[in-house]
């Protein structure tokens, strides 16, 4: 039987990213205590508020079809989020999906196709890749290098600028690494957008969950607001990923032509989910600055608990809910270093390489287990980089030529 090219386009960019993820998933299931550092799933839950306004809606009726830009309550709420940021948005710079996923598939959908560019930092979030492909365009790496903290330096995107390109991906604050952009570094970054005339799309589903400082995105830049998309949900910041309820947000231009996509896709999201994501966005809750505190008290405990080590090098993150450790003084890539600890010691961490080739020598840890558990992961961690040193002839770190390993 034939199949549409887009099945060999995707056949290694889905759950293959996930595997030793997947592969301690079966491990709990066999009854083995393995504790789980994977995916970037919160490990508060939503706000019983939340809850209670989802059910509400559901057993009053609001189960019926919606529109394909978005329920008026939600539209409502998102203008005043937004407009606090860029004065003057209205409800016809927003489109609403079920995810930041969603929103980022359909996005993409309609800015580019066969023959086309994404410039993207790498490393990068998993799905990337998968979403770019789907659309026919080709991925085009910008290194993120580790001695910049990760962060995107505008003289890489403009190095990497093809006549092909015609999007630049962004993600801040950044999955895998917690790199966190200033205004400055996105002002020169745009720079060079104007200059080869590419879109800016900005997942900034983190956006809550900063460390310091405040928070910068090129939709609030006057120079910047008529090329920029930004997607985003309550995933992150309502601890709520499994209501699957997000948006887009961009020029009414853009937001009126990727209408009918979005139609010709879902035609609606849920009424009783929107009507929660109106309160999760219209109200103060306290579930983002919990998750925060944690989160970045949950970094300082990897880094406490590796201080001193010349073999494991944790990479502190400027938010988010992730932190990366370089492995390569073990000797080991990040994914052989990973499947070492899930098999002796019951740890389960992501590979470097499943977010880009710049993170190979990395490991991702999340950081959504409670403190003692995370320290327990940490020094098996150590245990193992210890046995790995022993095991080789000298009994030191792997040579390395990394910055800062």
């Amino acid at each position: 039987m034939r199949y549409a090219s887009i099945t060999d386009r995707l056949a290694d960019l889905g759950s293959g990213r996930w595997a030793l993820h997947l592969a301690a998933r079966r491990m709990v299931a066999a009854g083995e205590p393995v504790i789980e550092l994977t995916i970037g799933e919160p490990d508060l839950p939503p706000d019983r508020a939340l809850l209670d306004e989802c059910a509400r809606a559901m057993h009053a009726g609001r189960t019926r079809y919606s529109n394909g830009r978005g329920e008026p309550a939600v539209l409502k709420a998102l203008v005043a989020k937004y407009e606090k940021r860029r004065p003057g948005v209205t409800e016809k710079n927003f489109l609403c999906f079920p995810g930041t996923q969603t929103a980022l598939y359909a996005v993409m959908t309609g800015l580019v196709e066969a023959g086309d560019g994404v410039l993207v930092g790498d490393p990068l979030y998993a799905t990337y890749e998968g979403v770019i492909a789907s659309t026919g365009a080709h991925l085009i790496e910008v290194p993120l290098r580790p001695e910049n903290r990760f962060h995107l330096q505008a003289e890489d995107l403009e190095r990497a600028v093809t006549p092909e390109a015609r999007v630049l991906l962004l993600n801040t604050p950044h999955n895998p690494t917690g790199a966190v952009l200033s205004e400055s570094e996105i002002a020169a970054i745009g720079k060079v957008c104007r200059k080869h005339d590419l879109w800016i799309v900005c997942d900034e589903v983190y956006e809550q969950l900063l460390f310091g400082g405040s928070f910068a995105s090129p939709f609030d830049m006057p120079e910047l607001a008529e090329r920029t998309i930004v997607v985003s949900s309550i995933s992150k910041s309502h601890a709520a990923p499994g209501f699957r309820s997000g948006w887009a947000a961009g020029p009414e231009e853009f937001c009126l032509k990727l209408l009918p996509v979005s139609e010709t896709m879902l035609f609606g999201v849920q009424p009783f989910i929107s009507d929660m994501t109106a309160l999760a966005l219209s109200q103060d809750f306290d579930t983002a600055r919990i998750m925060r505190d944690n989160y970045q008290r949950r970094a300082n405990l990897v880094q406490t608990t590796l201080a001193g080590s010349n073999l494991l090098k944790p990479m502190m993150p400027e938010g988010g809910m992730f932190v990366v450790v370089d492995v390569t003084a073990t000797g080991l890539s990040g994914a052989d270093f990973a499947w070492e600890l899930l098999n002796t010691e019951k740890v389960a961490v992501m590979p470097g390489a499943s977010f880009g080739h710049q993170a190979a020598g990395f490991i991702r840890i999340s950081l959504t287990v409670p403190d003692d558990v995370l320290e327990k992961a940490v020094r098996r961690m150590a245990d193992l980089a210890g046995r790995l040193a022993k095991a080789r002839p000298g009994g030191g770190p792997a040579p390395t030529d990394r910055l800062g390993a």
